[in-house]
């Protein structure tokens, strides 16, 4: 399937929790293809593993997981993700590891993020946002 929006991790929390708008905009462009970073999955993970259930939690999240393509990191996106950090160092911007990573890849991959962190992500040169 091609994948058109990579889904940041906020999204996918509230998604999880069953928050109606992102519920609903998710069920929207899944026909146009959802990808998940690799980044985002080890975040939930980490979520999940301090969560007060964690086996209901999980259940959920794989669930979640039928729902999207998880898309890896590969040289390319890491090789742009040095290009940006050094870009931004260099401008006196500042970004965290995990969110650049997860910039990079929709950038790579030419998918929009869906995220409501606009003001994480902004800073990265060629990334489409879209929020709710």
């Amino acid at each position: 399937m091609t994948v058109r929006y990579l889904v940041d991790t906020v999204w996918a929390i509230h998604y999880l929790n069953g928050r109606l708008e992102t519920v609903n905009r998710l069920e929207e462009l899944k026909e146009q293809g959802l990808g998940l970073s690799v980044v985002s999955l080890a975040e939930l993970y980490k979520g999940i593993f301090y969560s007060s259930d964690p086996s209901k939690s999980e259940e959920g999240l794989d669930d979640f997981l039928h729902r999207v393509t998880v898309i890896g990191i590969d040289n390319e996106s890491c090789k742009l993700f040095g290009k940006e950090r050094g870009r931004l160092r260099a401008g006196g911007k500042t970004i965290g590891d995990f969110d650049l990573l997860i910039g990079v890849t929709a950038v790579h991959h030419n998918l929009t993020l869906l995220t409501n962190n606009r003001r994480h992500f902004e800073v990265i040169g060629g990334l489409s946002l879209e929020s709710l």
